[in-house]
């Protein structure tokens, strides 16, 4: 029998990187729930002796929350948490109306899978609610709906573009949530706009999608300050 050469998965260390997501999960719990505020210096060696781990393992973790939009890496200054600016957040809030705006439009000729999707993420996002879930995974339930309605298309490019914008938002979101505990609220109007599209009022939909989300960008700007 040849002898093998090589062994080219010689180098992969699972344990070593289950140790990164674990970091970065705590760190993005921490970003969440309030205890890391925009602006917040994380410092390598600080967060490594806090967690027992080493600063290359941070040094990882840090670099998947930048890439997440929830942490920002700047020359000379290190990364800090991400803050938001009134500008990108309304012009996700604009991107998103079009992505949206378009799932609802297609409602009636979605497949019974993809309209089964906006119901079962609603479902989810109410479970959530009511079982007292962290910000972190009310953030991801919440927006996981909004990502559904873009699902009604068919197109996964436009879905890419919708998952890609909701990141910008999740740092925002999460901290109007924590300062005007509201998330009972979203559920209550994420709910109506389901029993719009249900009755078959798309019309009604998408105007009630466009107060939504002029909503939610007035009130990122106002809770948190943003001009």
């Amino acid at each position: 029998m040849t002898e093998l050469k090589h062994e080219p998965f010689r180098t992969l260390h699972l344990e070593h990187a289950s140790t990164v997501d674990r970091v970065a999960d705590e760190l993005r719990r921490a970003v969440f729930d309030g205890e890391l505020e925009s602006g917040t210096p994380l410092r390598e060696l600080a967060i490594a002796a806090s967690l027992g781990v080493s600063r290359p393992t941070v040094r990882e973790a840090l670099t998947v929350l930048v890439a997440e939009g929830l942490a920002m890496r700047e020359p000379n200054r290190g990364v800090s948490v991400a803050t938001p600016e009134a500008d990108s957040v309304r012009d996700v809030c604009a991107a998103r109306l079009v992505l949206e705006g378009a799932g609802i439009r297609q409602w009636r000729s979605a497949t019974e899978e993809q309209q089964a999707l906006v119901r079962s993420t609603l479902a989810a996002y109410i479970a959530a609610i009511e079982s007292d879930a962290s910000y972190q995974e009310l953030n991801e339930r919440h927006l996981a709906f909004h990502v559904s309605l873009v699902g009604l298309t068919g197109s996964p490019r436009l879905v890419a573009m919708q998952e890609n914008l909701v990141v910008e938002l999740k740092l925002a979101l999460a901290q109007v949530d924590r300062i005007r505990r509201n998330a009972h609220d979203q559920a209550d109007s994420h709910a109506a706009l389901v029993r719009l599209l249900e009755r078959d009022d798309l019309d009604a939909a998408y105007d009630f999608l466009v107060r939504h989300l002029a909503d939610a960008q007035g009130e990122i700007v106002e809770a948190l300050d943003l001009t």
